[in-house]
C-alpha cells in the first residue's frame, strides 16, 4: 500500500522509474527524498513504530532474541544490533514527519508521525526502571537491552515535544505524552541528570555535562517540562543552569550554547550533535529573552557553519563500490563474554566492531560518507539565518540527490526529509 501511495504522489513517477538502481541520478532532490521517505517506510519502521539501523535489501532483518537481550549479546548496549538506536532515530525522524504534515496536511503523513509517537512511548514503557529509555524492541515487543544513553533518550524528548507542538496530538495523546515526558525527566534529574539503566548498570549517560553535547540538552528538558506543565520550578531550574559554569573551560552552559557544535572525539560526528543543534533550535524557538535568544541563534549558525564541511563526504560514497554488507550481526557473539559494567560493555563492543567490519566492511562506507553528510545537512538546515540556507540550499539538494536510497542497508540517512521539508519553507 506504502508503494501505491508513493507512485500516486506528487512526483507521478513510474514504477520503472521507482525500481531502477540509477532512477535518482537525475540530480532531482524532490524525487530522491521522496525516494528515501519510501525506503524508510518499506523496510526500516517495526512493528511497534520503531525506526531499525539496518535491514537487508529487500527489508528482512534477524532481531536480537530476547534470551541474546537478557545476556547482552552481542554486547550490553546493544550496539551494532539492528535495535540500537531506536529512541534516537525515532525522535530526530520525527521532525521530518511532523514536516511533512503540516506541508502536505496528508492522512498518511498524520498516521506515520502517530506511529513515530507511539513507537516512541513503546520504548518508555518496556522497563520496570521509571525513567528508562529503550533502544529497541527484541521479538516478544519488549525484551530490550538494559542501557539506553543520553544519545538515546534526548531525542526521546525532542521527538515527542515536536508531536506535542505539531498540532497533531489529541487531547489524550497529549496527556499521555505530558505525562511520560514529567516523569522521565524527574527521574533523570534526581538521579542528577543521569539516565536511569537496569541491573547491574544503573545508569549511563548524563546531561550534567558543560560542552556542547551536555549543555543543550539539559537546558532543553528544563524549558521542555516548564512549557508542557507550567511548573515554576522548571523555570527557575532552566534559568540557573543556563548561567552556571563548569568544565574545564569553566564556560556557563549559556557560553557554550553560543559558541555551538564541536567535534571532540572525531574529525566529524555530526550524527551525535546533531540533537544537540535540535534543541539548541527548539530553545531558540522558545526562549523570551532577546539577548539569550541572539546567543542560540548565534550557536545555531556556528555551528550550521562547521556541519557544512562535512557535506562534500557525500561524494565519496560510490554506490557501485563492490564492498560487502553482511547482516549477520551474530557472527559477533563470537567474541561475547558476560559484563556488569558499562566500560566492559563498551571495551567488548570495540573489539567486536573491528571484528564485524573484516566481514561487512559496507558500514564503515555508509556511516562515514551517508551518516555523516546527511545528519550534517540537518544541522545546516536548522539555522534559522533564512538568507545563509538560500545560499547553502544548492550544495545541500546535490547532497540528497547524490544517494540511490534503495541500495543504502543502514536507515541512516533519514535526516534528508526533514532537511528537505525545512528548506521548502525558506
Amino acid at each position: 500500500m506504502l508503494r501505491r501511495e508513493f507512485l500516486q504522489s506528487t512526483c507521478g513517477l513510474s514504477l520503472a522509474a521507482v525500481l531502477s538502481p540509477n532512477w535518482c541520478t537525475a540530480a532531482d532532490p524532490q524525487m530522491a527524498v521522496e525516494q528515501a521517505h519510501a525506503e524508510i517506510w518499506r523496510r526500516f519502521i517495526d512493528r511497534h513504530g520503531i525506526l531499525l539501523d539496518f535491514t537487508d535489501l529487500d527489508g528482512s532483518v534477524d532481531l536480537p532474541t530476547p534470551a541474546e537481550c537478557r545476556l547482552g549479546q552481542p554486547n550490553a548496549l546493544g550496539w551494532w544490533s539492528p535495535i540500537e538506536n531506536g529512541a534516537m532515530f525515532n525522535g530526530m525522524y520525527m521532525d521530518a514527519a511532523v514536516l511533512r504534515w503540516q506541508q502536505t496536511q496528508s492522512a498518511e503523513a498524520a498516521s506515520q508521525a502517530r506511529r513515530l509517537m507511539e513507537g516512541l512511548l513503546t520504548l518508555n514503557s518496556i522497563s520496570e526502571r521509571t525513567g528508562f529509555v529503550g533502544r529497541g524492541v527484541s521479538t516478544d515487543g519488549r525484551s530490550h537491552y538494559p542501557m539506553g544513553s543520553n544519545d538515546q533518550t534526548l531525542p526521546w524528548f525532542y521527538g515527542l515535544w515536536r508531536y506535542l507542538e505539531s498540532g497533531l496530538a489529541t487531547p489524550e495523546e497529549r496527556q499521555r505524552i505530558v505525562t511520560r515526558i514529567t516523569q522521565t525527566a524527574e527521574a533523570i534529574r534526581d538521579l542528577d541528570w543521569s539516565m536511569p539503566a537496569e541491573e547491574p548498570f544503573h545508569r549511563r549517560g548524563s546531561f550534567a555535562g558543560f560542552e556542547f553535547d551536555s549543555a543543550p540538552r539539559l537546558l532543553f528538558v528544563c524549558r521542555l517540562l516548564h512549557h508542557v506543565s507550567g511548573d515554576s520550578s522548571w523555570g527557575t531550574l532552566y534559568r540557573q543552569s543556563l548561567e552556571a559554569r563548569g568544565g574545564t573551560e569553566n564556560l556557563s552552559r549559556r557560553e557554550i550554547c553560543a559558541r555551538g557544535m564541536v567535534f571532540h572525539y572525531a574529525k566529524y560526528h555530526s550524527w551525535t550533535s546533531c540533537s544537540s543543534v535540535a534543541v539548541l533550535r527548539s530553545l531558540w524557538e522558545l526562549e523570551d529573552d532577546p539577548a539569550v535568544k541572539a546567543d542560540y541563534a548565534r550557536g545555531l549558525q556556528a555551528s550550521a557553519d562547521l556541519a557544512v564541511k562535512s557535506l562534500p563526504l557525500a561524494y565519496k560514497f560510490d554506490h557501485n563500490d563492490p564492498t560487502v554488507f553482511d547482516p549477520d550481526w551474530r557472527m559477533m557473539n563470537r567474541f561475547w563474554q558476560p559484563q556488569t559494567t558499562e566500560q566492559a560493555a563498551q571495551d567488548l563492543a570495540h573489539r567486536q566492531l573491528k571484528e564485524f567490519l573484516k566481514v561487512s566492511p559496507r558500514r564503515a562506507r555508509e556511516t562515514e560518507f551517508v551518516r555523516e553528510p546527511t545528519s550534517a545537512a540537518w544541522v545546516v538546515s536548522l539555522a534559522p539565518d533564512k538568507d545563509v540556507l538560500r545560499q547553502r540550499a544548492p550544495e545541500i539538494e546535490r547532497v540528497i540527490a547524490h544517494y540511490d536510497y534503495t541500495r543504502l542497508y543502514y536507515s541512516q540517512f533519514f535526516w534528508v526529509e526533514a532537511v528537505w521539508w525545512r528548506m521548502k519553507t525558506i
